[in-house]
């Protein structure tokens, strides 16, 4: 349940006041959301462990709210103009997979945590949706752990030094922290598999206490986070790097008119196959022995 970390400049939405008012939202909602993360697993030891799958509904939604306001944090970055990610592998691996792997790693988890919950309604009515619900509770985390790897795979080469090292604090912890979840929902289902439960009961105490010290995690990163964020805010602030490749250059100059997109460089190139080319008569060079005769003639 990680967000994007990124200490590229390429969220262009917005004013500046309002966009700088969005970050500190998306940031503080992902410290509330891993708040109450935890607190739906803390509630999981307790006698209300219906009420906190609640929680965990409720934080999974906020988080995959946050990870989609990313997205399109980015993809506003390059005026929603999907073919200048060729300008940029990092664009498409980083700023545009990440968000998707993780809003999509939430769904799962929420879907799952809902399959729980209506099981534990109805009373053990419907055995099947809690296989289903354990698979799910299995494949969430996993892609929380490829988007965090992606999400480490950020390559700066002019950033400032301070950023840098804010950005290890931000995506070292959400990487354990999706180790810790992936790992408990594996060695859930393989202790489930030995016993007959349904219901809450599903959830064993391995899978709680580490959703707790993953939560912790998310939590830390979360924090360190938020000071990026304000650290990024200030006028003298950090400096960030740019987007490599020049996806955002290239966009710019194609509103000022300097450049052509890339769309219509393929046009203009098509255009100019389609029209013929126009052939110069070629003059055939005088023999050699008519060039003899006439002199001769003179």
């Amino acid at each position: 349940m990680v967000k994007l970390a990124t200490a590229r400049d390429s969220r262009q939405y917005g004013p500046r006041q309002g966009r700088n008012r969005a970050e500190y939202v998306n940031a503080g909602l992902y410290i509330f959301a891993t708040i109450v993360l935890m607190g739906g697993f803390v509630s999981q030891l307790s006698r209300e462990a219906k009420s906190g799958l609640v929680l965990l509904l409720i934080a999974s939604t906020i988080i995959a709210f946050v990870n989609i306001h990313d997205l399109f944090a980015h993809l506003a970055g390059i005026d929603f103009r999907l073919p200048l990610m060729e300008l940029d592998t990092q664009l498409a691996l980083v700023e545009f997979a990440v968000p998707i792997l993780q809003a999509a790693g939430s769904a799962l988890f929420f879907i799952g945590i809902l399959f729980l919950f209506l099981e534990e309604e109805r009373k053990h009515a419907y055995h099947g949706l809690e296989k289903q619900a354990m698979n799910m509770l299995v494949a969430a985390p996993v892609l929380w752990v490829v988007g965090s790897i992606h999400n480490s795979c950020q390559i700066f080469e002019r950033a400032d030094g301070h950023v840098q090292i804010l950005q290890q604090s931000v995506y070292i912890p959400f990487l354990m922290g999706s180790l810790l979840f992936m790992v408990g929902s594996i060695l859930n289902i393989r202790e489930q598999s030995r016993v007959t439960h349904h219901g809450l009961h599903l959830l064993g105490f391995t899978w709680i206490w580490m959703g707790i010290f993953g939560s912790i995690l998310f939590f830390i990163g979360g924090l360190v986070n938020v000071v990026k964020v304000f650290k990024m805010q200030q006028d003298d602030g950090l400096r960030l790097e740019k987007l490599r490749g020049g996806a955002q250059a290239r966009l710019f100059q194609a509103r000022e008119g300097q450049v052509p997109l890339i769309i219509e460089d393929q046009r203009r190139k098509f255009v100019e196959q389609k029209e013929p080319v126009p052939t110069v008569p070629l003059i055939a060079p005088t023999p050699y022995k008519d060039v003899l005769v006439g002199d001769s003639n003179v």
